[in-house]
């Protein structure tokens, strides 16, 4: 992961549908959500929500997938992992018990 596509997939977050979108996304995996069902759940006009998509989509934070004549939008995973490491890389300059208060907040976050 590159600088530029952290401040994409950043900025991407940096507004509240997006966001709010994300989560539901994320707390939904891994069946996802349809783009006509984000939208009735956020309560956005379904136009709104495929502007929304698109952004988090170009930012590698969502995937939609195609099923007959709907779109099925989940989370990319490995997108969100590759921009959180980009983030910690060097974040402590190599002293591990800086980022370890951190580690341990995050580890009880799925038992």
């Amino acid at each position: 992961m590159d600088r530029n596509q952290v401040i994409a997939a950043m900025a991407a977050l940096a507004q509240p549908t997006r966001l709010d979108t994300f989560k539901l996304l994320v707390n939904r995996e891994p069946a996802g959500i349809p783009a006509g069902e984000l939208a009735r759940l956020i309560d956005v006009p379904q136009n709104t929500m495929s502007a929304h998509l698109a952004v988090l989509s170009r930012a590698g934070l969502i995937v939609g997938e195609r099923h007959s004549r709907s779109i099925i939008y989940r989370a990319d995973l490995d997108g969100v992992r590759s921009v959180i490491t980009f983030l910690l890389m060097d974040c402590c300059g190599g002293r591990a018990d800086l980022c370890q208060p951190l580690i341990d907040e995050l580890v009880p976050c799925c038992p």
